[in-house]
């Protein structure tokens, strides 16, 4: 109890902090109503203002109240934060006024960037327009241009900055809707965008006036200027998406097989330019100003240098949010360095980490966030007591395991986050971070170097060539890598409260192995109780599952026939063939269900398009068939409509007892509204994976 105490009071921001992301949750899954938060924000701020007037002893006999009085404050302040941030709170958002028919003027946010059959940009909406009169709103969207806008010799110059007005109605945001997904409504809100827009040649006009932030147009000029050095001097494209990802963080370029090889891995950390860059940066500056550290005034001036050039060097990478997060981290432990020796950097994480979600509450969701400061607080924690482990007298040897020992410390605490968020493992990454985090620190250096002379061409282009074969030869190892059998844990599938609790269970063993507290121990072993309890319970009911999920994929048909933990497809051939579309709509379905492919399920009788099942009876039509009237019609529980087959509703129900109607994603939008009406009018409840999600059907 005495060190608990003792903690609280070395990192009192901690406890602030948990209040405020409290407020964060809460605000987000059960909305407060504001009167009730600035109802609780002013009785706090009364209370706190009553505690002034009393004495002194009775404050420091009453400090618990104290402290209960601004965790309210603090869970109050996240609740109001939140709501501020939602844009479609906002009296001017888009959404509040905009109706199919009226015109838009946006401004482009960002320089537009090449797909696979567009150009996206970001853009923030300036005004609505409607019977010849304009409204300022505000609202972001997201706007695709067909290829034919902007190539050829008569296509449109569009940049940062350019100004469009259309007419053509605008789309909101969905997901697809299955199982498992990626929740991509939420990541857009997050950034302030509710929806989006395709337009084709004829349907916009571009203005010829421009509107720029300064600041903004400097960066992406800078960036430019970068990827143009980069483009000069490293030719290969493989080894170039690399290095331009590794230096700003450019992903245009990378090669998404070399991605997933990275990723496969346990090194993708390196080319999301983040933390690692910067704490590289920050280790070079910290030991080359050492010196000025031993002077109160001249500790002043090292802390200035340091930070000036964190935030120069995030500033020409792009500002991305990313190294932004990583920046501030840095500025305040740099901060609370310089302030004084015995600040603990706990309570500089935990203030770095309230001004982050001061800017923006909704990091709080956000991947990197959470597995920065999870590392972060590993290799604080951890790191030491690894390193310790081993004495190694040799100094070589001894900087490798040191290497090792903050490899395996950023592990810890970041396992339990990657398994939820990535639902893999791999199981090498020790081999791969210990090449590739340094030669990816030397590349990164070499890369500066590269920028800095690149004015002198021949010495540019010889820096080039060799930081291509050194990206080249880290591309090969990390390749060789994946190639091994065992060197990925695939398939991992644990709940958010499976997660925490095995977070608890690390937090709580490792408090027992520091301070020797029995408490933390306990701690531990109930949470790992509670882990191993509701992982066995989730088996177990994995087991037992009998369903057929018909998913929302684009102008394809995928059904999956689950049984236990097995499973069956059906649907079209070529989306097997499509590693993307297979990862990116049907995989994380699998791997929530924890199935695996089988070639046949007992008690599932196929008859060419007919399936029985579970005591169901399924029809997938994708083709006219005749049906003749019967007297006794037979029972189909679900009627899959795909493609765009011939079909008669009136004749089929002449034949068939229906109960349900499901149109999946390949068939065409315009037949699907006939289709409804027709189900409609005979009392058919139908479901369309398109606009709805994609359709789960227990079969026992």
């Amino acid at each position: 109890m005495q060190y608990r105490s003792y903690f609280w009071k070395k990192v009192p921001f901690l406890k602030l902090l948990l209040a405020f992301a409290g407020g964060i949750l809460v605000q987000w899954y059960a909305p407060v109503k504001p009167q009730t938060s600035w109802v609780i924000l002013a009785a706090g701020l009364v209370a706190l203002a009553g505690l002034l007037f009393t004495t002194f002893f009775h404050r420091y006999r009453f400090a618990f109240i104290n402290g209960i009085i601004n965790s309210f404050l603090f869970f109050s302040l996240g609740t109001l934060l939140v709501r501020q941030k939602d844009t479609r709170n906002d009296r001017s958002w888009l959404g509040n006024f905009y109706a199919p028919g009226d015109g838009l003027l946006v401004t482009l946010e960002e320089p537009p960037v090449e797909k696979t059959r567009s150009v996206k940009a970001n853009a923030a909406a300036e005004y609505l327009i409607r019977n010849g009169q304009s409204f300022p709103i505000k609202g972001k969207i997201i706007i695709y241009f067909s290829k034919a806008v902007t190539d050829g010799p008569q296509g449109l110059s569009l940049s940062y900055g350019s100004q469009v007005v259309f007419r053509k109605p605008l789309q909101e945001i969905k997901n697809a809707g299955n199982p498992g997904g990626f929740d991509y409504k939420r990541y857009a809100l997050f950034q302030g965008i509710t929806h989006q827009v395709y337009l084709q040649a004829g349907e916009f006009e571009l203005l010829d006036h421009k509107k720029q932030n300064g600041l903004k147009k400097f960066l992406y000029a800078s960036k430019e200027k970068l990827l143009g050095i980069l483009r000069n001097n490293i030719r290969r494209r493989e080894e170039l998406g690399l290095a331009e990802a590794l230096l700003i963080g450019y992903k245009q370029d990378l090669d998404q097989s070399l991605v997933q090889s990275y990723t496969n891995t346990g090194v993708v950390h390196i080319i999301a330019i983040s933390g690692l860059h910067l704490g590289l940066i920050y280790w070079l500056m910290a030991l080359a100003l050492r010196p000025l550290q031993k002077s109160k005034t001249t500790r002043w001036i090292r802390a200035a240098l340091i930070i000036s050039i964190l935030w120069v060097f995030s500033l020409l990478a792009g500002a991305q949010p990313s190294i932004l997060r990583s920046a501030l981290m840095f500025t305040c432990i740099v901060l609370g360095e310089s302030l004084s020796k015995k600040t603990s950097i706990y309570n500089t994480m935990a203030v770095s980490a309230f001004i982050l979600l001061c800017i923006n509450p909704f990091w709080l969701w956000d991947v990197g966030f959470q597995l920065s400061y999870a590392a972060v607080l590993s290799i604080i924690i951890f790191m030491q007591p690894i390193y310790n482990i081993f004495y190694i007298k040799n100094k070589l040897l001894d900087l490798i395991w040191k290497l090792n020992a903050v490899t395996l410390a950023a592990q810890i605490l970041t396992v339990p986050l990657s398994i939820y968020h990535f639902h893999q493992f791999p199981n090498l990454f020790i081999l791969t971070n210990f090449i590739a985090v340094p030669l990816s620190g030397i590349i990164l250096l070499g890369e500066i170097f590269l920028c800095v002379i690149a004015f002198i061409p021949a010495i540019a282009t010889l820096v080039g060539q060799l930081l291509g074969w050194l990206i080249g030869l880290m591309n090969d190892y990390i390749q060789r890598v994946e190639s091994i059998p065992f060197s990925l844990w695939n398939g991992l599938q644990i709940s958010l409260v499976q997660a925490l609790l095995l977070l608890l269970f690390l937090v709580g063993a490792s408090y027992w192995l520091m301070e020797r507290s029995s408490r933390g121990l306990q701690t531990g072993l109930l949470a790992l109780l509670g882990f191993v309890t509701l992982r066995s319970l989730s088996f177990l009911q994995m087991d037992r599952q009998q369903k057929l999920i018909v998913y929302n994929v684009p102008r394809k048909t995928a059904i999956d026939i689950v049984s236990g933990r097995d499973y069956l497809f059906a649907g079209d051939s070529n989306l097997l063939a499509d590693e993307f579309a297979r990862n990116f709509h049907l995989k994380p379905s699998r791997v929530l269900h924890r199935v695996s492919p089988v070639g046949h399920i007992r008690s599932f009788n196929p008859y060419e398009n007919y399936w029985s099942f579970g005591g169901k009876h399924i029809l997938l039509l994708n083709k006219p068939v005749y049906f003749p009237p019967l007297k006794e019609k037979p029972v189909i529980d679900l009627l899959i409509l795909a493609k765009n087959p011939a079909i008669n509703f009136q004749k089929i129900v002449t034949s068939l007892e229906i109960k349900q109607v499901v149109f999946d994603g390949s068939a065409p939008a315009w037949k699907i509204q006939y289709w409804k009406k027709d189900c409609d009018s005979l009392g058919i409840p139908c479901h369309d994976v398109t606009t709805k999600g994609a359709f789960v059907m227990k079969l026992r």
